[in-house]
């Protein structure tokens, strides 16, 4: 039996999210649900639906996981909590600060109704997050160092075009490379916010704006942007369509440590991603983690969870004495 999934918008996520469910047989496109007029949004799954977001409550019976698709600012907040009521639910939370009293908002939802949503499932948090968890448990006394960039940040993207007078925005992450040297060295560097990244961002203003204020908005931008070197670009629409239409993306995580009787043994343990499309990677770690929430609803768990609460074996389609045999 496949796994009925649902979309609940359909951006550069959303449309993500339907690419990675063709590459997963035992998963199938149910429905879209979207805010705008659901006859002017065309999706490439013959065999779905486009409904307005108003309907989703009359498939809770449809669909076994919802992926929310929504921003991090103002969406997920909001959405996650309240679809949790009638769906086994996925999202992509970035906001690293917030995410405890998100968990909580889910956490209630979810478990009183029965159903499992698993949140900031994606790469950063998420894939990231894990190699973090792993790393601090093998070497336990050591520092650990995230590096995202050179990229495209969705979240830090959509956070600008929600600022009035922004038309269309694109902010790029960019490590600083003496900051990832120096820990790439094992040098243990005691680093601040903003002495390991800046951040770029090129704005398109709507005819008439301040971009004056646009920019003091930006550079102040409490979670985003406030800790930041950030630099704000001012262009035309064609530009940003000729120069900053991809959404590329990616990033490391680092642990340096020691061991034995005396530390005399020194290590680093680095993960990598280098990604042409940050939202169809991140929609990839989606729709495997909606297998999961699938599965983990099928023995009866409920509640919130994040990547930490669920075990690998659950993401994939193998078997496993499959997992054993092949990836063991």
């Amino acid at each position: 039996m496949s796994v009925r999934i649902g979309i609940l918008g359909y951006g550069n996520l959303g449309r993500g999210v339907e690419c990675a469910i063709k590459h997963n047989p035992d998963m199938e496109l149910v429905a879209v649900f979207t805010r705008r007029n659901p006859e002017d949004v065309t999706i490439l799954t013959e065999t779905a639906k486009v409904y307005s977001v108003n309907d989703a409550e009359k498939m809770k019976d449809k669909i076994d996981v919802l992926i929310i698709c929504g921003g991090s600012a103002t969406d997920l907040p909001v959405q996650t909590p309240k679809y949790a009521q009638w769906f086994n639910v996925i999202d992509s939370f970035d906001t690293h600060k917030k995410i405890p009293e998100h968990f909580a908002a889910v956490d209630k939802a979810a478990a009183e109704n029965g159903h499992v949503g698993i949140i900031s499932v994606g790469w950063d948090p998420g894939m990231f997050s894990l190699n973090r968890m792993y790393a601090n448990a093998i070497l336990p006394g050591g520092c650990d160092y995230t590096f995202w960039g050179k990229g495209v940040s969705q979240g830090h993207s959509d956070a600008i075009r929600r600022i009035e007078g922004v038309k269309d925005a694109r902010q790029y992450t960019i490590p600083v490379e003496a900051a990832l040297e120096a820990v790439r060295n094992g040098e243990n560097p005691q680093l601040s916010t903003r002495e390991k990244h800046t951040r770029e961002c090129f704005v398109v203003a709507k005819e008439g704006a301040d971009l004056d204020c646009i920019e003091r908005e930006i550079k102040t931008m409490p979670n985003y942007f406030d800790e930041y070197d950030t630099t704000v670009h001012f262009i035309s629409e064609e530009e940003l369509k000729k120069n900053h239409s991809g959404i590329p993306h990616g990033g490391f995580v680092i642990r340096t440590g020691k061991t034995g009787w005396n530390d005399e043994n020194s290590h680093v343990i680095e993960y990598s991603l280098k990604l042409d499309s940050n939202p169809e990677f991140t929609s990839s770690v989606l729709v495997a983690y909606a297998r999961a929430a699938y599965r983990m609803n099928q023995e009866g768990q409920k509640g919130c969870k994040t990547v930490f609460d669920v075990a690998p074996a659950y993401l994939s389609a193998m078997s496993g004495e499959e997992l054993r045999k092949n990836l063991l």
